[in-house]
């Protein structure tokens, strides 16, 4: 494939790069399984999904709290955790199955963080997320 070359579909009269699409629906439907996996039988004493879901909510917590500080985080945890995941997700898409196997009429699929568009619109909703946050507490 060509630099700059992608495969575009086009939904509702808008171009969209489809090869970014189909990854990004692929890394959604893991997440989406590991938390289903994760919170299917809730036990007192976890099992290894259920382990697995609260050590990744745990991690973004810390995260959160050494970041925004104990009176500020926790209305964050799911905004930080939801960017986290996913592009932890979509960066092992691209580094760890081999995309280049599957053919596409033009482009081909890679990470969705490969793109500047995904990485574009991640940078503005951090950005709106910041504002927001410094409005609502400073005024």
């Amino acid at each position: 494939a060509e630099v700059g070359k992608h495969f575009y579909w086009d939904i509702a009269g808008f171009l969209v790069h489809g090869q970014v699409l189909v990854v990004v629906w692929f890394v959604l439907a893991l997440l989406l399984l590991f938390a289903v996996l994760g919170t299917r039988d809730i036990d007192r004493i976890p099992n290894s999904w259920q382990n697995f879901a609260e050590s990744a909510v745990d991690f973004v917590t810390d995260i959160a709290r050494d970041q925004l500080g104990e009176s500020f985080y926790r209305e964050w945890v799911p905004f930080i955790g939801t960017l986290f995941l996913f592009i932890f997700g979509c960066n092992w898409a691209g580094a760890i199955i081999p995309w280049k196997l599957i053919e596409l009429p033009e482009g081909e699929l890679a990470a969705p963080t490969n793109d500047i568009n995904t990485t574009v619109a991640l940078a503005l909703l951090t950005s709106l997320a910041y504002f927001y946050a410094g409005l609502s507490k400073k005024g």
